[in-house]
């Protein structure tokens, strides 16, 4: 364990208020005692299986997660993670945890570089200050907002649409198989609402309908069908295939579905660049608004330190305050090996050290105080030019008035 900076002025004695753990004994731990000093930056390394991970997530981050999830009502606490208090004799002095560790941030697929890290609320912002007195709401430039997104694709900037095509055999009638989509057995309930439909010849070959006849059976609508099953028989109204599986199993998102039916239902899908916004995700209304030249999805589009250029060029003096705060975010990004990230990045591409290193950015921009941050190894992966950035933006953080904690093998 060793200090990496401690503010100036501080005295060489024990912190009375400092974090104590004695006897801890999680995992390969035997009986360790030992004091972590708050509000400094506090550096534990050596090699695999010397304990730096059971201090400091198995003991201290356990400990106070299991702590502070006891200060919530039943109810809440029912919904959290459960911890089992760690093996040690006493632990004291903690503070809230915020654990930045190098798992994958995952996210929807609504979920960008620029929500992620609050960035692009301070573009949205900019643009609604330029915008005319129809354009002057953040929220008409947000594509996770109605105003905002693009109605064809619901502000996803893409589609997925059934596929025909791969849905049938065309060579084969309904009692042949002619439906390859899962669920669609010859006999089976979904089977018969087009073989009992009365409206195409089961034994006819999709082949050889005619147009009326293939209308019918994708898109045909009204009337009721009787379906048979091992209890009697039910009548239910009758939808054409295409519009049925697009309403059932077409899911514009298909990370809200388990992974077990998007694959069963993806080889029959189609997904492309929604031909209304050009995977802008924005409605005409918020992409009319230009700034430079530019609307919001192509400052979206830009790298990170292409986008600090622009900002710095602004000299609008109603905007310049806001733009100089966003500009500083940009930087911390740059600052860290990240500026050739966009802020359309979607998080789930990320890997887990460019995942930490903008959720450190995150924290940065919070105005909370007297936290404990514990990092995983964060300098995994940086050019040594960056490990030095990182180093000063993990000060940045302790200097807020927060005690900081990391792990690291060198």
């Amino acid at each position: 364990m060793g200090l990496l900076d401690q503010p100036s002025g501080s005295s060489a004695g024990v912190d009375p208020d400092a974090i104590r753990i004695v006897g801890a004994r999680e995992h390969n731990l035997k009986n360790v005692s030992l004091t972590i000093p708050k509000n400094r930056i506090t550096v534990f390394t050596g090699v695999s299986g010397s304990g730096k991970s059971s201090i400091v997530f198995d003991t201290v981050a356990v400990e106070a997660q299991r702590q502070l999830n006891g200060t919530f009502t039943w109810f809440i606490r029912n919904q959290l993670p459960k911890y089992e208090r760690p093996l040690a004799d006493a632990i004291e002095n903690l503070t809230t945890p915020v654990i930045v560790d190098q798992k994958p941030i995952g996210g929807n697929a609504r979920s960008t570089v620029g929500t992620m890290s609050d960035i692009f609320a301070m573009i949205r912002a900019l643009f609604a200050k330029h915008g005319g007195p129809d354009a002057a709401q953040v929220n008409l430039y947000s594509f996770n907002d109605p105003q905002g997104m693009c109605t064809e694709c619901d502000g996803l900037g893409k589609t997925v649409r059934a596929d025909v095509d791969r849905m049938l055999d065309r060579t084969k009638s309904l009692n042949e198989g002619a439906i390859l989509l899962p669920g669609y057995k010859v006999g089976g309930l979904e089977w018969q609402m087009y073989a009992n439909s009365g409206r195409v010849d089961p034994d006819k070959p999709l082949n050889e309908y005619d147009t009326r006849e293939m209308h019918e059976f994708l898109h045909g609508t009204d009337g009721k069908v009787t379906l048979s099953t091992g209890s009697g028989t039910y009548s239910i109204n009758y939808e054409g295939l295409h519009d049925r599986f697009t309403r059932l199993g077409v899911k514009r998102d298909l990370t809200n579905v388990s992974d077990r039916t998007r694959d069963a239902i993806k080889p029959f899908l189609t997904e492309g660049t929604c031909p209304a916004c050009g995977g802008d995700r924005l409605n005409p209304a918020a992409l009319a608004t230009r700034i430079g030249g530019r609307n919001i999805a192509d400052w979206a589009r830009m790298q990170v330190s292409d986008l600090i250029e622009v900002l710095a060029e602004l000299d609008d003096p109603q905007t310049r305050q806001l733009a100089g705060t966003a500009r500083i975010a940009l930087e911390r990004v740059a600052a860290i090996g990240l500026g050739y990230l966009s802020l359309d990045r979607a998080t789930a591409s990320l890997s887990g050290g460019e995942g930490q290193r903008l959720k450190l950015v995150r924290h940065l921009g919070t105005s909370l105080t007297g936290m404990t941050y514990i990092f995983d190894e964060p300098s995994t992966g940086l050019h040594p030019r960056d490990v030095g950035r990182l180093n000063d933006l993990l000060r940045a953080l302790r200097d807020k008035g927060n005690t900081v904690l990391v792990v690291e093998h060198d």
